[in-house]
C-alpha cells in the first residue's frame, strides 16, 4: 500500500524552532516527528511513501533519507509554489498508485488505517475520510454523515447552535487516483474545501475512528504530545522503552547519584545530569544534553546538544538544538528558545519568551 504525506507547512506557530528545522523533522522525544507517522503507516502495510514538500525539502530529505531500514521507501516531490492540499497531491500524480492513503503531516496519531481501508473497499467509495471525535468541535469543520458512513455535508466553523456531532476530519484519507481528474494542474486547490464538497453524493464516505489524535502545531500541544508518548497514551516505540513510571535513561547517559530523574522523563544517549540536578516530572533531554549542578528541567523538551548551567531553571519550555542556558538563569513556562541561542547567566526571561536562533538574551 502507498501513502502520500503533505509536509508543505512552515510551522509558524512553533517558531523559532522551525526557523532552522522544518516542523516535520523537529525532534519529538528521541526521533524526528515524521518517524512516528512512518512507523504508524508501516503498521498498516504501507511500504511506499511519497512526501509532498513545500518548505525546506532538502532538510527533510537529509534527516529522513530514502527509507527506514526494513521499512517503507521514501520519495520526495517539491511544489514550485504553494498549491494547497489537492494541488500538492495533483503535483505528485505521476508517482501515485490507483489507490493510496493521503495524510496531513502534522498529526501524531495511532488511528486504525486498516479499518479505514476496509470501509473504503466495502462501500465502493471514491474517497473515504477518517473522522475523529473531539470535545470542542467549534474550531474545526464538522462532517455530517449517514449511519453507513456516507458524507452528506461539511460545516466550516460552526455556530454552537448548529453543532450536532462531535466528529471532525482527522486529516487521513483513502483516495482513488481518479478523483485527481477534478483538480486542475498547476493551481492552488484545497481538497477539503473544493474537492470533497464536490464529491458529496458521488462516492464520498467516512469512518469514525477512536484512538489518539493530536496536532502538534503549537508549543503547548507539542509538549503535550511528548508527555502522552511517555505516558503511553499513543502507540509508539519510545513509549515502549520507558519503565513503569514513564522514565527512560539511556545506557550511555551519565546521571549523578545525587540527581533525580522524576516520572515521565526521557534522558537520551550521552546526556549528562550533574549533582543535585532535577529532571522532571515531564522532561525530555535529547542526545548530549548537559544539566549542571543543581539545575532544574521540568515539563520541558530540550533538543540535542543543549546546555543548562549550574543552578539554572527551565520550566514548561522548548529549547532547540544547541541552546545554552547559563548558570542561574530562568527560562519560565511557555518559552521557546531557538537553535544556538543563549540565555545569559542570571537572566530571568518573561513567561512565553521567544529567543531567536543564535540570539543572546
Amino acid at each position: 500500500m502507498q501513502a502520500l504525506i503533505l509536509v508543505g507547512g512552515h510551522g509558524t506557530r512553533l517558531r523559532p524552532v522551525t526557523l532552522t528545522l522544518p516542523k516535520p523533522v523537529i525532534p519529538l522525544v528521541d526521533r524526528p516527528f515524521l518517524r512516528y507517522m512512518i512507523d504508524w503507516l508501516g503498521r498498516h502495510g504501507v511500504d511506499d511513501i511519497v512526501m509532498a514538500c513545500g518548505f525546506r525539502p532538502d532538510d527533510i530529505r537529509e534527516v529522513l533519507g530514502d527509507g527506514i531500514p526494513g521499512g517503507a521507501r521514501l520519495r520526495y516531490v517539491e511544489e514550485p509554489e504553494p498549491r494547497g492540499t489537492a494541488g500538492a497531491i495533483k503535483f505528485a500524480e505521476d508517482l501515485l498508485d490507483d489507490r493510496f492513503f493521503a495524510l496531513n503531516g502534522d498529526v501524531l496519531t495511532d488511528l486504525d488505517l486498516t479499518a479505514l481501508l476496509d470501509q473504503h473497499d466495502a462501500s465502493g467509495a471514491r474517497a473515504t475520510l477518517a473522522l475523529h471525535p473531539v470535545e470542542d468541535p467549534t474550531n474545526y469543520g464538522l462532517v455530517r454523515r449517514k449511519p453507513d458512513g456516507e458524507i452528506t455535508e461539511f460545516l466550516e466553523k460552526p455556530d454552537p447552535a448548529d453543532i450536532d456531532t462531535d466528529e471532525v476530519s482527522a486529516g487521513a484519507y483513502v483516495l482513488e487516483k481518479s478523483i485527481l481528474d477534478m483538480v486542475p494542474a498547476g493551481m492552488d486547490v484545497s481538497i477539503e474545501r473544493s474537492v470533497f464538497p464536490e464529491l458529496v453524493g458521488k462516492g464520498l464516505y467516512s469512518l469514525r475512528l477512536e484512538g489518539y489524535w493530536m496536532d502538534i502545531g503549537t508549543p503547548e500541544r507539542y509538549l503535550d504530545a511528548c508527555w502522552d508518548i511517555l505516558e503511553g497514551e499513543v502507540e509508539s516505540e519510545p513509549g515502549e522503552m520507558v519503565d513503569e513510571r514513564g522514565r527512560y535513561v539511556a545506557e550511555s547517559a551519565i546521571v549523578d547519584p545525587t540527581a533525580e530523574v522524576a516520572a515521565h522523563s526521557f534522558v537520551d544517549d550521552n546526556a549528562n545530569v550533574g549533582p543535585d540536578a532535577e529532571v522532571g516530572p515531564k522532561a525530555v533531554l535529547g542526545m548530549g544534553v548537559q544539566v549542571g549542578s543543581g539545575g532544574l528541567v521540568e515539563a520541558s523538551a530540550l533538543h540535542p546538544g543543549c546546555f543548562v548551567g549550574d543552578g539554572a531553571v527551565v520550566r514548561g519550555s522548548i529549547l532547540a538544538a544547541d541552546a545554552v542556558v547559563e548558570a542561574g538563569a530562568l527560562v519560565p513556562y511557555g518559552s521557546v528558545i531557538g537553535a544556538g541561542a543563549t540565555v545569559t547567566a542570571g537572566a530571568e526571561l518573561e513567561p512565553g519568551a521567544r529567543v531567536q536562533p543564535g540570539e543572546r538574551a
